[in-house]
This record gives structure tokens, C-alpha cells and sequence, in this order.
């Protein structure tokens, strides 16, 4: 049985040595020389490249922009998407095309994103300093640059965690709020004493897929700053600067090291978020 269930999961095994475990493997080897972009006359060169990276200025703030962009706009979409997914679950009328709306944006590609909300942040013709009477250089000021993409970002990705938290919502019995609702309960106490608890898992399970997501943040920013770095260099996030060093600079040995340490991070993260979810889960039983 276990050798013909084999057969079947060879065709996606294959596609995964071929497309993930070769890169990672080609990737671990660059960082180890000094190869340029033309991949010719690579000498090996060990650690260089990664002790280099370590006391590169540059990089850590590279990556301090991407931790602060995940700081900030984590939580946003955390609490946009279940206010999102309250309002579509209990709204009576068109449901269809509230869900419609709000899970719209996530279909777009990064291009029209990242060009539509440079436009919307234009001081001249924008139309956000239209709308609400503003006069602020949005895209041009480091105080207002980074919020910028947050908001961009928000707006774009927020129908995913809306349709995870939407699903969830109708998951949740109804019998449990007519309880409620008989013991006396009003619309407060059980949205705090049920549908929060109910939400928790799929609260993590969102959570952590942003953090993923927000760390690796690239298409959008580069879009809206037209590749540059930004106000002051105040919104190069590491895979930025990444693509920097290997395509502009033409350091793939480095670039590679770059990518391995970010790598790393990720799966730190990934590992940590995993650790945390088996601790509670053992709490409760």
C-alpha cells in the first residue's frame, strides 16, 4: 500500500527537489563564493560572506524596516479582517456582494496596487489629501512613508484573513449564542465570551501566516517608490536590499548569504509560532 501511495506524491515530490530543495541547495553554495552575476570565475570564500553580512549597517536596517512594516501592519489586519467578517456575517441583505468587496482588492497584482495607491498618495492630484483636506508628501517624508505602505497594504491584503475569519464565524454553533442570549447576555458579552474564544486558533493561524508574509514585504514598496529605497532609506526592507546586492551590485555570493540569514529568521519564527501553539494546547488539556 505505502509503495503504490508513493507513486502518487512522486510527481509533487519531484516538482519540490526541483523548484525548492535545488534553489535552497544553490543558494547555500553561492553564499559560500564570491560569485557575481555572470556566475563565471567563483572562488570559494567560507563564512566571509556572512560575517560580512552580520556587521553590515546596512543590512540590520534593512531588516529593522521590515520588522517595524510587520509590526505595524500585523495587527491592522488582524482587527480590520474580523470587524470585516463580524459586519458580512451578520448583515441581512446582498451578502454576496459585501464579501464580494472586501475579498476584491486581494485578487489584484502588486503592480496596480503599488501604482494605484502612488497616485492616491500624490499631493497634487491624490486623493486622499483630496478627501480629507490634507497637504502631506505622503511618499516623500520618512515620518509618513513606511504608514503609507501599511495602508496600501491593508487595504490589499486584507480579504484573505477576512475570508479565514468569515469561515470560522459560521463555523461557530448557534445554539451557544441562544444560550447566551436566554441567560441575558447582550451583544457584548458574547461576542467577548464566545465568539472571541471560538476565534482563537484561527486568530493564531492569521497571525502567523502575516508575520510571515508582512517580513518577506517587497512588490508593493518597490512599486510605489518606483525601486528606490525610500525617503531617507526609510522604507528598504532586506528583500530589497537583497535584490540589491545581487542584481545592482552584482554580489550574488553575498546576496545569497543575505537571503540564507533572512531564511533563517523566517523559519526561527515559523518555529517559535509552532512552540507556542503546542505550549497552550498542552495548557488546556
Amino acid at each position: 500500500m505505502l509503495q503504490h501511495g508513493g507513486w502518487f506524491v512522486a510527481p509533487f515530490l519531484l516538482l519540490y527537489a526541483l523548484f525548492v530543495l535545488v534553489p535552497i541547495l544553490r543558494g547555500l553554495w553561492l553564499s559560500l563564493t564570491d560569485a557575481n552575476i555572470t556566475g563565471e570565475g567563483a572562488s570559494f570564500v567560507g563564512l566571509d560572506n556572512y560575517r560580512e553580512a552580520l556587521g553590515d549597517p546596512l543590512m540590520w536596517e534593512s531588516l529593522g524596516h521590515s520588522a517595524y512594516f510587520t509590526l505595524l501592519v500585523v495587527p491592522c489586519i488582524v482587527v480590520a479582517a474580523f470587524l470585516l467578517a463580524m459586519l458580512a456575517h451578520h448583515i441581512e441583505h446582498a451578502k454576496w456582494l459585501w464579501r464580494l468587496c472586501f475579498f476584491a482588492p486581494f485578487l489584484l497584482p502588486s503592480a496596480v496596487v503599488g501604482n494605484m495607491w502612488r497616485w492616491m498618495f500624490n499631493p497634487d492630484t491624490g486623493l486622499i489629501d483630496h478627501i480629507f483636506g490634507l497637504e502631506s508628501a505622503w511618499l516623500t517624508q520618512k515620518s509618513t512613508a513606511m504608514t503609507a505602505v501599511v495602508i496600501a497594504t491593508l487595504w490589499w491584503t486584507v480579504g484573505f484573513s477576512f475570508l479565514l475569519y468569515l469561515a470560522a464565524l459560521q463555523n461557530i454553533p448557534p445554539h451557544l449564542y441562544e444560550a447566551a442570549a436566554l441567560d441575558g447576555a447582550n451583544a457584548w458579552h458574547r461576542m467577548i465570551r464566545i465568539t472571541l474564544p471560538m476565534l482563537r486558533n484561527i486568530t493564531g493561524l492569521v497571525v502567523a501566516l502575516q508575520i510571515l508574509a508582512s517580513l518577506q514585504v517587497f512588490d508593493q514598496v518597490v512599486v510605489m517608490y518606483e525601486f528606490g529605497p525610500g525617503p531617507e532609506q526609510s522604507t528598504r526592507t532586506l528583500v530589497q536590499y537583497t535584490l540589491e546586492q545581487g542584481f545592482t551590485s552584482y554580489r550574488v555570493g553575498y546576496a545569497s548569504a543575505i537571503s540564507i540569514l533572512f531564511f533563517l529568521i523566517i523559519a526561527i519564527v515559523a518555529l517559535g509560532r509552532m512552540w507556542l501553539l503546542r505550549k497552550r494546547e498542552e495548557g488546556t488539556r
